[in-house]
């Protein structure tokens, strides 16, 4: 099992991490501390569909579409309720929910679509030996962290960034939630070579939604029909997503989650990153990302 420890020094270092807690180096929120046996050992069925992404690259667009998918692109039935509370998030667990959870997951019914942000090598045992189908989506990194640090400064339940100079130089260190952008895209991508993983990235589904929804339905083996498909590509665009109540979260209290400072669905567009970057900081991420991706295939466009 996964070791864990609490990470006191750099506590007492960044008063701004108290509520994070780390496994393996891996930073988490501290609320799934005290669930993190239960949450290791979550018991998988073979139906199990897995969402996993590193925070901000289109977890809630995926969602979305796999949830059309399942429902054969039945719109109201995805509209039922707030898409947070529609498929659970394997290791959280909400202030506002009585159950974390993971008990909401094992209370489903199948197949059950359950999301994460744990990298690959803390995902539970089960999931690996029911041989789950999993689709990974991956986000361009300098997008990503953007996109990271505004949603930071609109949930009331992440530290505040204070700015985006501080921002950068944490995420480039790995010290946000979920670590390492690197280390999770490398290892889910070697993953994929042993297991039923399903590998996107943001900025090819952005650019031909359509082509990607149709490499989920192979990988899934589901069959729909052309009407159904352009239905889904439809509802589950951009702008169509941010004028849903049940998917853009402003239903939710300013008090957790505040659109006045940044909404939760902001631009979307790959490239936005070139608004927030200077070019020092993009000469250096740039170096940093050559030294940490070194003899990796995989490959990112930074805009499309």
């Amino acid at each position: 099992m996964a070791k864990i420890e609490k990470n006191a020094p750099t506590m007492e270092k960044e008063p701004e991490l108290l509520n994070i807690w780390e496994v393996d180096e891996v930073p988490l929120p501290e609320l799934t501390k005290e669930l993190w046996d239960q949450i290791y050992n979550f018991q998988a069925k073979p139906d199990d569909l897995i969402l996993a992404t590193y925070p901000k690259s289109g977890t809630h667009w995926m969602q979305e579409i796999l949830d059309m998918i399942q429902n054969d692109g039945d719109v109201e039935k995805c509209k039922t309720d707030h898409s947070l509370h529609r498929h659970p998030f394997l290791e959280l667990k909400f202030p506002h929910k009585e159950k974390p959870d993971w008990v909401i997951a094992l209370e489903m019914s199948s197949p059950r679509l359950i999301k994460t942000h744990l990298p690959s090598h803390l995902i539970p045992p089960s999931i690996w030996k029911e041989n789950c189908k999993i689709v990974y989506v991956a986000r361009n990194p300098k997008d990503c962290l953007v996109s990271y640090y505004h949603f930071h400064r609109m949930a009331s339940y992440l530290p505040d960034p204070q700015n985006l100079e501080e921002f950068y130089e944490k995420f480039v260190l790995g010290k946000v939630l979920y670590g390492s952008w690197f280390d999770h895209v490398k290892g889910w991508w070697a993953a994929k070579d042993t297991h039923q993983i399903l590998y996107l990235f943001y900025e090819d589904i952005k650019k031909d939604p359509k082509r990607e929804i149709e490499k989920i339905l192979k990988f899934l083996e589901k069959d729909i029909s052309e009407e159904i498909l352009n239905k889904i590509v439809y509802h589950t665009s951009f702008d169509v997503m941010k004028q849903n109540p049940m998917a853009n979260y402003t239903t939710w209290p300013t008090s957790i989650m505040d659109h006045s400072i940044s909404p939760f669905m902001r631009k979307g567009m790959p490239g936005d990153w070139k608004n927030y970057f200077t070019v020092a900081q993009n000469e250096e991420f740039d170096k940093d990302y050559q030294n940490k991706m070194a003899g990796s295939t995989l490959t990112f466009r930074t805009e499309i």
